[in-house]
């Protein structure tokens, strides 16, 4: 006969809460780090197409 599960305690469930807000932390810092990074041009690791952006505003105006 099936058993019914045990249920998950509270440490379990706020451990695994504060994993899951922990990395998306790290993924927001990450982030805004990669747009300060852009918007100072002091970006190396990352292709950003300016010049065609720049065409297309100029091109619609």
């Amino acid at each position: 006969m099936a058993q019914p599960k045990k249920k998950t305690s509270n440490a379990k469930r706020d451990q695994r809460r504060a994993t899951w807000k922990r990395k998306a932390r790290v993924q927001a810092e990450k982030a805004l780090a990669l747009g300060k990074s852009i918007l100072s041009g002091n970006n190396t690791g990352f292709y950003y197409p300016q010049l065609e952006a720049e065409e297309e505003e100029q091109a619609e105006e």
